[in-house]
């Protein structure tokens, strides 16, 4: 019966190292902050409002429903092809205006357009010690392929770099539009 047992843990060891190495993705995490010349209340009221992201240079047009109200929709169109061309629909799960932050998630995206899975983002406007303000998009997500060796575009990498300049050129815009402190 021992013997039995040994038999049984052995094996169960000797398999181990194949379970350890077949685990899937991990959740890649972004988090990218600007700091403008302008208070928070003036850049809220630019990007504030869920239904209109047009201050982003990425985005051509959109449009949703719901307003800022929990479960508002949006479809973001990035070229002048409307709904046939490459577009995102996300939804809003969290917001306060009092603090000056939105929450969603994206539930339609091709991975050739975004290479990610089960996105989630944050954006918030802090105030910014010395005056101006401090602009935090933050965002969780797995790569576009879910199985084991995904092809270069589709890889840890490839979401991070697509999702870190999505965020960069927004935050850029912000800066543009607003100017930088100091300056």
């Amino acid at each position: 019966m021992k013997r039995r047992n040994l038999l049984a843990f052995g094996a169960a060891l000797a398999l181990m190292p194949a379970v350890a190495m077949a685990h899937g993705p991990t959740r890649q995490k972004v988090t990218l902050t600007t700091d403008v010349a302008a208070e928070p209340a003036e850049v809220w009221a630019a990007i504030g409002d869920f239904q209109d992201m047009t201050w982003h240079p990425a985005i051509v047009a959109n449009s949703g429903e719901g307003g800022n109200e929990i479960d508002a929709t949006r479809e973001l169109y990035l070229s002048d092809q409307g709904a046939s061309g490459p577009m995102i629909s996300e939804v809003l799960y969290k917001y306060s205006a009092e603090e000056m932050s939105y929450s969603y998630r994206i539930t339609d995206v091709a991975v050739e357009v975004l290479p990610v899975t089960n996105y989630s983002s944050h954006l918030t406007v802090l105030p910014r010690e010395g005056g101006g303000s401090t602009v935090e998009w933050r965002g969780a997500f797995y790569r576009g392929y879910p199985n084991n060796d995904p092809p270069a575009e589709l890889n840890d990498e490839a979401a991070i770099a697509a999702v870190s300049g999505v965020y960069e050129a927004g935050l850029n815009a912000l800066v543009e539009r607003f100017g930088a402190p100091g300056s």
